[in-house]
């Protein structure tokens, strides 16, 4: 019987799970990790499976999405009711249908900051999850330390390039590795057009975001709305990316803990330390 969770590994628990996933697959012998990678509090050689917290990251996605959706029908309401008014430089709109384009305006933008929000905080408590899963399998792969799966995301400018290189490795330990050590088999691709897009999101986001405040004139307006519009189609893109990755990343690291601890042999060859 498959197991309930992942629908790839054999149950072995009376609830139907797999060891990946009920989180009861033990350390192998002999595989001592490295001295302080994991934070005091953690269990050193047990893996604990994303499979639950992917499903909830990937839900709030959808709303995120969703949410996009719907910004950007407002947006372009917004902007074809603005646009239509202009009148020789001046805006002639009927006050009972700019203030509805102005409420749907501003609802649609709550709605983003609140599924963004709750995306933001499960999303990371994921990757929190999925780098400590990391280190097990391969501690040699990672160039920052646990603690920036999380610290990363809040420092400025660093985040634009800190929580990447933790995710580079955390792909490169989870990628699935033959059963003789050697090769890595899964293209980077899923996450660097996520990260690509998540940041020219951010970035075109806030430069978007000031044309809009700082408006005054009607065509600045209508011009300043165009360009949120687009930075709301750009936020889906990322958001569907940012799914894709999530999934393939999860995915892989169910694989790997399936595959088991690679032979000493090839651990010695690649100069690593390999832990299922």
């Amino acid at each position: 019987m498959l197991c309930t969770s992942c629908r790839t590994r054999t149950a072995v628990t009376d609830d139907g799970r797999c060891t990946f996933c009920s989180g009861t697959r033990p350390a192998p012998p002999g595989g001592p990790m490295a001295a302080g990678a994991v934070p005091p509090g953690e269990s050193a050689g047990r893996l604990r499976s994303p499979v639950g917290l992917s499903k909830a990251v990937v839900v709030l996605l959808c709303a995120v999405i969703a949410a996009d959706l719907f910004a950007v029908g407002a947006g372009l309401n917004m902007r074809f009711l603005l646009d239509g008014g202009l009148d020789d430089g001046f805006l002639a709109v009927p006050l009972d249908e700019a203030d509805r384009a102005d409420r749907l305006y501003y609802f649609a933008g709550g709605a983003q900051v609140l599924t963004l929000l709750a995306t933001a905080v499960v999303f990371i408590i994921w990757f929190r999850r999925v780098r400590l899963n990391a280190e097990i399998f391969d501690a040699s792969a990672h160039t920052m330390r646990p603690g920036w799966a999380v610290g990363g995301w809040f420092v400025p400018f660093a985040n634009l390039w800190f929580p990447y290189r933790v995710a580079a490795g955390v792909w490169t330990a989870s990628d699935r590795t033959r059963t003789d050590g050697g090769g890595r088999t899964a293209t980077r691709a899923p996450l660097n057009l996520w990260w690509a897009a998540w940041v020219c999101w951010m970035l075109f986001g806030r430069y978007a975001s000031g044309r809009y405040s700082s408006a005054t004139l009607p065509q600045e307006i209508v011009d300043a709305a165009t360009l949120v519009v687009a930075s709301d189609v750009l936020g889906i893109v990322a958001a569907v990316l940012a799914l894709l990755f999530v999934r393939g990343l999860t995915r892989m690291q169910g694989e790997r803990a399936a595959l088991g601890s690679v032979p000493m042999s090839a651990q010695a060859a690649r100069g690593g330390t390999h832990l299922a």
